[in-house]
């Protein structure tokens, strides 16, 4: 449209420009600058890898020689962390030496090889332990068995249940629980120059029958929200739609509001997560809620890497590559996630593969598999147990790891020359956060629908959380208007490159 403009009579031109101006003005931005090709490996804190400094110039050596470029570092285990500057408490992890600080001493020593460092997170699970923590002020002790009312932020099932497996977990659907969630990452963010930050195991606890419902989230403050904002009475059974919905919908809420927190603070640094991909892979969207990470664990990553909340998606693709359903269903998630585009927003997508469950010769056919899906990276679980065989006990760490490495990067191998991975361009970065107000009613779980202020077309929608939060992640350059419950902003033009806050919206 724009050359026939271009060269036509002067007295046409506001017309033209009037009738098209909502089209030009909601082209996406260009594509950003392909960042490279991630290669990655998760460093578990289950074992060594992270916790002396001589074990950080093993991994970084070690993770050299693979040609690896992002190291997936877990530095969040149960409510405390491999670091000195958190949130969280630090560890009181005896393996790691009094004042060490294992995240800065990873992130000098990773950065010197050109290897990114992303702080992995485990994100509801807070101790697993009969002895509680030694720090009076971890959220367990704080928040846990011995709390009561709103300060209690533990997971239930419906059966009275408090601890998932060896865990106790935090509620999502408590807000005060949400919140410490978030600050967790951060405060990570804020204090270390982190390349990424990972969200694992944000979902809903496993621990269901394989099929069914899911049983948990029954923290009675989370249960007080879900009444007050849906208006729904007694106490609604795992199966009930409505509370499948809500409780799903508090996960979404997590993931969005701490990206744009983490975003506020540093717009550079990657938001990714570990997602589930159990089973057989959906073919299309309306697939994807049959689907059993968003059946049975209440996850949406769906719904992430449409609305731009992840910079990467690091599914959990889980399978063995010589098991033949296993390898269909690797082949079939792979195809999945790399037809997931909206609204131009590109969220790089990464399969992650269990080498724990292969032999070696298998997880190189899944590194290829993966490049030739079209996928933008891969990444291996986990550096602590690189094939079966020392999954098994057979063989060692030691032994397995360089033979691994060699045939990744041996002659016509997959990592044979070195590639770079970049942190996310924020050249077309544009976001919102903003806060409800209500005279009366619930703060959370109302819509909230982004507008073209001209047409009054809807560009995405999203819901309010418990503090009646929201916001909108890589918006074009266009105007904008945030609409809630009838009430709406004035037409907003948002800065390039950051967050930007709103003002908050007023209900009755």
């Amino acid at each position: 449209m724009k050359r026939p403009l271009k060269f036509a009579p002067l007295l046409l031109a506001p017309l033209i420009l009037s009738s098209c101006s909502t089209f030009l003005g909601l082209l996406p931005d260009p594509p950003p600058p392909d960042l490279g090709e991630l290669r990655g490996l998760w460093v578990d804190a289950f074992g060594s890898g992270i916790k002396t400094p001589a074990e950080i110039d093993q991994l970084v050596a070690d993770a050299k020689k693979m040609n690896v470029n992002v190291l997936f570092a877990q530095i969040g285990r149960r409510g405390d962390c491999y670091c000195n500057k958190a949130s969280m408490p630090r560890t009181d992890d005896p393996a790691v030496p009094a004042g060490f600080d294992p995240l800065a001493d990873l992130i000098t020593k990773a950065h010197a090889q050109g290897i990114q460092v992303h702080a992995w997170i485990i994100t509801t699970a807070i101790w697993n332990s009969t002895t509680p923590p030694k720090d009076p002020a971890h959220a367990f002790n704080a928040h846990g068995l011995n709390a009561a009312g709103r300060d209690n932020w533990l997971m239930v099932k419906n059966d009275g249940t408090t601890r998932g497996g060896a865990d106790w977990l935090l509620d999502p659907g408590h807000p005060d629980a949400a919140e410490y969630i978030k600050n967790m990452y951060v405060s990570v963010a804020k204090n270390y120059d982190v390349d990424g930050v990972q969200f694992d195991r944000v979902r809903y606890p496993d621990y269901n029958p394989v099929g069914g419902p899911n049983g948990w989230g029954y923290n009675a403050t989370a249960l007080e929200r879900y009444r007050a904002e849906t208006g729904a009475v007694g106490t609604p059974a795992p199966d009930d739609l409505q509370w499948t919905a809500w409780r799903r919908q508090q996960i979404t809420n997590l993931v969005r509001e701490t990206a744009l927190a983490v975003k506020a603070v540093k717009p550079d640094v990657s938001i990714n997560a570990a997602t589930i991909t159990y089973g057989a892979a959906p073919t299309d969207d309306a697939g994807f809620e049959l689907m059993r990470p968003y059946t049975e664990v209440l996850q949406d990553w769906r719904t992430w890497v449409k609305e731009g909340y992840l910079d990467i998606n690091v599914m959990m693709n889980y399978k063995r590559d010589f098991v033949a359903d296993q390898a269909a269903w690797f082949d079939g998630w792979n195809s999945y996630a790399h037809g997931l585009r909206y609204r131009g927003i590109h969220t790089a997508e990464v399969s992650g593969a269990a080498i724990y469950l292969n032999d070696q010769a298998s997880s190189v056919s899944q590194v290829r598999k993966t490049f030739a899906s079209g996928l933008d990276g891969w990444a291996g679980y986990s550096y602590r147990t690189p094939d079966k065989d020392v999954n098994a006990g057979t063989r060692t760490q030691a032994d397995v790891f360089p033979e691994l490495a060699a045939k990744l990067t041996a002659v016509g191998a997959p990592f044979e020359r070195a590639a770079s991975w970049s942190r996310p361009d924020t050249t077309y970065f544009r976001a919102i956060s903003g806060k409800i107000s209500v005279g009366s009613g619930a703060l959370g779980y109302r819509t909230v629908r982004l507008l073209d202020p001209e047409s009054g077309k809807e560009l995405a929608r999203t819901m309010t959380d418990g503090f009646g939060r929201y916001g909108f992640m890589h918006i074009g350059n266009y105007p904008v208007k945030v609409e809630v419950g009838g009430v709406s902003t004035a037409s907003l033009t948002l800065e390039t490159g950051k967050v930007t806050t709103v003002p908050d919206l007023a209900l009755p």
